[in-house]
């Protein structure tokens, strides 16, 4: 069973639209969709300021998620640039044990796609569709 953490962005974009693809998430078998309060608040309140009529099918999909937070006092590995907003996202994917953390915010976390921090591989949904597609074969 795949552990798939998903960041903010990936929540209010599945939210944002009736028929937004990211929603394969959810019915992909074999998976653990993780997510964080930090993260599902995130999402919440973009979405609430934008698109406050899509709130029902953020929450419905919320609901389906394992939630985990961030332990309290974690350092950054060596090496990765991030900003402190978006490292609770990175902590919170690694005490999930995730094997992905799934994001669609390449500003900050263009350094890191395709790269793994600990057993956390940092990917797009269009990359984790295509590993999908080849294991599906």
């Amino acid at each position: 069973m795949q552990r798939i953490f998903l960041d903010a962005c990936v929540l209010f974009s599945a939210a944002y639209k009736i028929d937004s693809p990211l929603k394969r998430l959810w019915t992909h078998e074999g998976v653990t969709l993780i997510s964080s309060a930090y993260a599902c608040e995130e999402a919440h309140r973009n979405l609430s300021e934008i698109r406050p009529e899509r709130i029902p099918d953020l929450d419905s999909l919320l609901a389906e998620l394992e939630l985990v937070d961030a332990p309290p006092c974690s350092i950054i590995p060596d090496g990765i640039m991030l900003p402190e907003k978006d490292q609770p996202i990175l902590f919170a994917s690694i005490e999930a044990d995730a094997d992905y953390l799934v994001t669609v915010d390449k500003r900050h976390f263009q350094n890191l796609f395709g790269k793994r921090v600990g057993k956390v591989e940092i990917l797009s949904p269009a990359d984790l569709f295509r590993i999908w597609a080849q294991i599906d074969l």
